[in-house]
């Protein structure tokens, strides 16, 4: 399974820090950043959190991220102008 989210999560610092938090919960997740932000704001603005495994809490991952003080959400199919 994949689940991929979009973030305000801004550079390497914040998202290995994030990363931490996700793999203590979770260890057997293969997780990674995709730090290439654009000048819109959030949401159409963002970063990409992506997760690879077996059972993927979409929940607890949100929740995780916005605990540490950013936005998370399930990316979905929409244009952005």
């Amino acid at each position: 399974m994949i689940e991929v989210f979009i973030t305000d999560i801004q550079n390497k610092v914040q998202a290995n820090h994030i990363l931490s938090k996700i793999q203590t919960e979770t260890a057997d997740l293969k997780i990674n950043f995709d730090l290439n932000e654009t000048d819109l704001s959030f949401p159409c603005g963002h970063t990409i959190l992506r997760i690879e495994g077996g059972a993927i809490n979409s929940d607890e991952t949100i929740a995780i991220v916005n605990e540490q003080g950013f936005k998370c959400q399930i990316l979905e199919d929409k244009i952005c102008k």
